[in-house]
């Protein structure tokens, strides 16, 4: 059984987290039934660290097709790219905050599309799921909170309708989404993989809010988490506020200062400079 940890910006409380570990589980698992074809949306920084191999297993059994879809691309350099073409297939190199490669990916799915038309109507009605007369296409859209499902899927369909916000799991429900005559997009909300989520483990917690799943605002230690993002991304930390430190401790009083988020006292609030920190680089706002 793929079991997941829901992500939302709604649920605050621990024990409302703990109820919601049954009910959205199922839903990730009903979008695979669901679905023909599913876009998992990755994050090009992350690319490891945001991959749902459990659920890559169970579109696997299920015989469903998949596509990569590889997100804010413009936030790496090119050589990380060369990655992907060794790793993912079928890929497609989008930025929803560019707005590039969209059209390859329209293309890429009108095709796979295509290729589960032309199946024998035999095997059309064994494989693919369809409830009462809608035998439309149906892409399921998955993939870690903030990777950017629901900017992917407004800018497919040209519309607004999955709400999008930088909020880790925004989005609010499943929706169905036309993107053209026949094929539907189906969105949900974001879920980290069982064994990546913890609420106990401060270094699985650190790690979920650097990769997105956990929101700035949530995180119970955010002076650990940004101690964890300095560790691996001390140089694009530096290049951002323009500063050169020894550690994490250093770097969070020069930004407090720097930012006058201070206490009584003039002492740097170490809290609050840490979320605004994580706040950045969950926003993109820093590159590497």
């Amino acid at each position: 059984m793929v079991q997941y940890t829901y992500s939302s910006h709604r649920t605050r409380h621990l024990d409302k987290i703990r109820k919601q570990r049954v009910k959205y589980p199922q839903v990730a698992k009903n979008i695979v039934n669901t679905s023909d074809i599913l876009l998992e949306v990755l994050d090009a920084r992350f690319l490891d660290e945001t991959r749902n191999v459990e659920l890559e297993k169970e579109i696997e059994k299920q015989k469903k097709k998949i596509i990569y879809v590889i997100n804010k691309t413009d936030l790496v350099k090119s050589s990380k790219l060369s990655e992907i073409k060794n790793t993912f297939f079928p890929y497609a190199i989008v930025s929803c905050t560019k707005r590039s490669g969209i059209k390859e990916l329209r293309n890429l799915i009108k095709k796979t599309s295509k290729q589960i038309e032309k199946r024998e109507m035999r095997e059309i009605k064994k494989d693919r799921v369809v409830f009462g007369d809608d035998k439309r296409i149906k892409v399921g859209v998955i993939g870690y909170p903030n990777a950017g499902k629901s900017s992917l899927i407004n800018i497919l369909s040209g519309k607004s309708g999955a709400g999008v916000g930088s909020e880790a799991g925004f989005t609010k429900n499943v929706q169905k989404i036309k993107l053209s005559e026949g094929i539907v997009l189906i969105d949900s909300p974001g879920v980290i993989p069982e064994d990546q989520y913890s609420m106990s483990d401060k270094k699985k917690i650190s790690e979920s809010a650097i990769f997105g799943g956990k929101s700035y605002t949530q995180i119970k230690d955010p002076e650990f988490a940004v101690n964890e993002l300095f560790e691996t991304q001390k140089e694009a930390l530096e290049k951002h506020y323009k500063v050169k430190v020894e550690d994490s401790d250093e770097l969070i009083e020069k930004i407090g200062r720097k930012k006058g988020i201070l206490k009584k006292g003039d002492e740097v609030n170490v809290d609050q400079t840490s979320r605004e920190i994580l706040r950045a680089w969950q926003k993109a706002e820093i590159k590497f």
